[in-house]
C-alpha cells in the first residue's frame, strides 16, 4: 500500500500532512504511533508533527495535529496556515473558509499575492489569561516565580508560559524551558517562550514545545501568547511584529486575534507500507 504525504512548514515549524479528505486513510488506532514514526528526523520524515486534514463536521476542514511523541495538540497556528495552503493548493476550498481545531473554529482568509508567494491571515483563539482557562493551578491571572525567573501564562489554544528577558540570544532554552515546561502549576504541563521586546509594537520569540520537548524555530500560538501578554501588560502596541527564529509573524490584538504569515511546500512523497 502506497501512503501519499506532503511536507510543508510555516516559518520553519515543518509538518507532515496526510491527506483525508476523502476517506481516512490512517486508522484512529495508529495516529500516534505514526506520528512517532514519520516525524522521526533520522529513521523518518522528519517533522515537528503530523497534520490530518480532513472533511469538517460543520466548517469547511477539519484539521488535527499529532506530535512527535504521540499527543495530540488542540490548535497550532503554523499548521493551520499549511493546511490552508495545501487546502487551497488542492481546490478544497477558496479564498475564506473555516478550519475545525481541538480549540474550536478558525476562520482562515488565504490566497498568493502578486509575487506568488502564499500568505493567511487566521483567526486565533481569544487568549485566556485567568488560570482557569490555561488551565493553571489557583486563581487570577498566572504570576509565578519559577527558578528565579518570573513567568506569566496565557491560552492561545494551547498553554503557554512567558518569560520576558533582555538578552534572548543568551537564553540556554534546552536548560531552562523543561522546569516551566513541567511544573506541578500546569496539569496539562506548557509551551514555554522566552521573549524580548525589541520596539515600541515588535518581539522577538523563541519557543520550546510541549509534545516536541525541544526548542521549535517558530510557534504560532506562542507567538501569539507573547504578544498578547506583552500587549496585556503594556509593554507593545498591537498590531504586533513578531520575530521567530524561522521568521515574521503579525498577531492583531483588540476585538478579535489574528495571525498573518506564510506557509511553504518543501515536498511530496510516498510511504511504502
Amino acid at each position: 500500500m502506497d501512503l501519499p504525504f506532503e511536507k510543508l512548514h510555516g516559518n520553519g515549524n515543518d509538518f507532515v500532512l496526510i491527506d483525508e479528505f476523502a476517506k481516512t486513510v490512517v486508522p484512529e488506532a495508529m495516529k500516534a504511533e505514526f506520528a512517532r514514526l514519520y516525524c522521526d528526523r533520522r529513521f523518518g520524515i522528519g517533522g515537528d508533527g503530523v497534520l490530518f486534514l480532513s472533511k469538517g463536521e460543520s466548517g469547511d476542514l477539519r484539521m488535527r495535529l499529532l506530535q512527535p511523541d504521540g499527543s495530540e495538540a488542540e490548535m497550532c497556528g503554523n499548521g493551520v496556515r499549511c493546511v490552508a495552503k495545501y487546502a487551497v493548493d488542492r481546490g478544497y476550498s477558496g479564498e475564506a473558509f473555516v478550519v475545525e481545531t481541538g480549540a474550536g473554529p478558525v476562520p482562515v482568509e488565504a490566497g498568493y499575492d502578486d509575487d506568488n508567494i502564499f500568505e493567511a491571515m487566521i483567526g486565533m483563539p481569544d487568549p485566556a489569561f485567568h488560570r482557569f482557562g490555561i488551565p493553571a493551578l489557583g486563581e487570577g491571572e498566572y504570576f509565578e516565580e519559577i527558578d528565579g525567573l518570573k513567568v506569566r501564562a496565557a491560552n492561545t489554544g494551547v498553554p503557554h508560559a512567558v518569560v520576558f528577558v533582555e538578552d534572548l540570544d543568551g537564553v540556554d532554552l534546552e536548560a531552562v524551558a523543561p522546569a516551566i515546561r513541567h511544573h506541578p502549576s500546569f496539569p496539562e504541563g506548557a509551551n514555554v517562550n522566552f521573549v524580548q521586546i525589541t520596539g515600541p509594537a515588535a518581539i522577538r520569540v523563541r519557543t520550546f514545545e510541549r509534545g516536541v520537548e525541544a526548542e521549535t524555530p517558530s510557534c504560532g500560538t506562542g507567538a501569539t501568547a507573547s504578544a498578547a501578554i506583552a500587549h496585556r501588560i503594556g509593554l507593545v502596541t498591537s498590531p504586533v511584529e513578531v520575530e521567530t527564529e524561522g521568521g515574521p509573524l503579525t498577531i492583531a490584538l483588540g476585538r478579535d486575534t489574528t495571525m498573518t504569515g506564510p506557509a511553504e511546500t518543501v515536498f511530496s512523497g510516498v510511504i511504502s507500507l
